[in-house]
């Protein structure tokens, strides 16, 4: 003790190489800190000041937030434009199997996002505001680098390409529903172009929004939006009624046994991606004040509560009276938004239809905030840790402007990608439903083969199992049916 003080009085500090945790159970765990890892928490500034890098960052620069700002960016970035194709997924199902496979997975991904809060100050002093830092204490450096940093940018980017392709497309069908067959345009504009009205858009709204906190309203709009759209198409199925001739017989649907099969995994697929969202939630709690005294669980947990009640009153009756409707009827390919320009174009009037694609539109440009956030903060913190120093404006608003280029380079040369959607969804679908029971083990270490442990072990590798049948299913389905790959022809 003795040396301790003469090294502390001499301007040293001793600094324990351990941490400790306390698991569910009330016992301490201590384990030794990787030395290689090794993350830039706080930099100088330019007059010699000492700042947490966090506070130069778009998720964590500010930590204002609340339970309501948490439940408009849990709705808002939770629903969209997979769920309008739940129904089809209860084609190949049927009604028993449909409802009680999107009964499973709605609990299976609301336990993982407990998990996912929960862990998020799960070692004291200590907050883990991204995915991918929370799979460096997991995993270690180099595992956690190769398990989360591709899927989560990859989901990032990916999410914000589709963006682009459905609010262009629907932009194009809003646009043509006003005109009609008297449009007085000799020359209309073009898909790719709807694709660059849209990503300006986006883009334009992101400039106004430095950090996630500061896209609440944003996202409160969006939640609105997403919401809306989908009550009113249930709504409006109820009202319209059953079309013409429909029928409820799955084996009806697919005729060969090995395309009964394949059904039945891209129905799982359409079931699975529809859930969404998961590689945003710590960052999204990233954004909330903690104390020791107030933890941002607690409050995380309210928004999450709330939002996710919302998402099943807006999920389950889309899929249920979707199926009602349309039946074996539904269509295959464009979804939802196929059925109600096409079926539904002249039961309905033109005010109702525009409204819901207009909300359509809304919805992808203010979710395109939350998802690229994850895109800006990446790019900002490898300048800040380079630079040693906050990103300026003008570089902060070219960084918005270079990945919204890219965004929507890759749209265009490849619109397909909707047709890709399961494969594209497949492949990072670990993270919604495999990943946060891992990481849970290897951080809170709960005693080997008790009933926490089996459980989490458990759907940690059906997680995993589930993401690789969801891309063999769509792999098989691909091969089969075929790809119209339209490079640099978007329709």
């Amino acid at each position: 003790m003795a040396e301790m003080l003469d090294e502390c009085n001499q301007g040293e500090v001793v600094l324990d190489s351990r941490i400790h945790i306390m698991n569910d159970d009330g016992e301490i765990i201590s384990s030794h800190m990787q030395e290689n890892y090794s993350l830039p928490d706080s930099k100088e500034d330019r007059n010699g000041i000492h700042q947490p890098l966090d506070d130069w960052l778009p998720i964590t620069q500010s930590r204002r937030g609340n339970s309501w700002t948490v439940t408009f960016h849990l709705l808002c970035s939770g629903i969209g434009i997979q769920t309008l194709s739940l129904p089809l997924a209860f084609v190949y199902l049927g009604w028993f199997w449909g409802i009680m496979c999107l009964s499973v997975a709605f609990v299976w991904q609301l336990y993982t996002i407990g998990l996912l809060v929960s862990l998020h100050e799960s070692v004291p002093g200590t907050r883990f505001s991204r995915y991918l830092q929370l799979s460096i204490a997991a995993f270690g450096v180099k595992v956690g680098k190769i398990l989360a940093i591709f899927p989560v940018m990859y989901l990032s980017g990916g999410t914000c390409v589709m963006f682009i392709i459905t609010g262009g497309g629907t932009m194009k069908l809003f646009y043509q529903l006003l005109c009609g067959d008297h449009c007085s345009s000799k020359h209309p504009l073009t898909t790719t172009e709807w694709f660059l009205v849209f990503i300006c858009i986006a883009i334009l709204v992101s400039l106004f929004c430095p950090n996630l906190h500061s896209a609440a309203l944003v996202s409160f709009l969006g939640a609105i939006m997403a919401v809306g759209y989908c009550t009113i198409l249930w709504v409006m199925f109820v009202a319209k009624g059953k079309v013409h001739g429909v029928f409820y017989d799955p084996s009806e649907a697919v005729t060969s046994e090995s395309g009964r099969v394949r059904s039945i995994f891209n129905a799982l697929g359409i079931i699975a991606v529809a859930f969404r969202g998961h590689n945003v939630v710590l960052e999204i709690q990233g954004t909330m004040p903690s104390t020791p005294n107030r933890a941002s669980s607690k409050f995380m947990l309210k928004g999450v509560v709330a939002s996710y009640l919302i998402i099943a009153m807006c999920f389950f009756p889309l899929a249920i009276v979707g199926y009602w409707a349309f039946g074996n009827k539904f269509p295959t390919n464009g979804g939802m938004i196929t059925a109600i320009s096409t079926t539904l174009n002249y039961q309905t009037s033109k005010p109702v239809l525009g409204l819901i694609y207009m909300q359509i539109i809304i919805s992808c440009v203010t979710a395109f905030q939350i998802y690229s956030m994850v895109v800006y903060d990446n790019l900002e913190r490898a300048y800040a840790t380079r630079a040693r120093h906050e990103c300026p404006k003008l570089i902060r608003n070219g960084i918005r402007i270079f990945f919204g280029g890219l965004t929507f380079f890759i749209s265009v040369a490849f619109p397909f990608l909707p047709s890709l959607a399961l494969i594209i969804g497949g492949i990072s679908l670990h993270l919604t439903f495999g990943y946060p029971c891992l990481m849970w083990i290897a951080i809170k270490r709960p005693p080997m083969k008790s009933v926490k442990w089996w459980l989490n072990i458990g759907l940690g590798c059906l997680g995993i199992a589930l993401s690789v049948l969801v891309i063999v299913g769509a792999v098989w389905n691909l091969v089969c049916r075929g790809l119209d790959a339209n490079f640099f022809h978007p329709r």
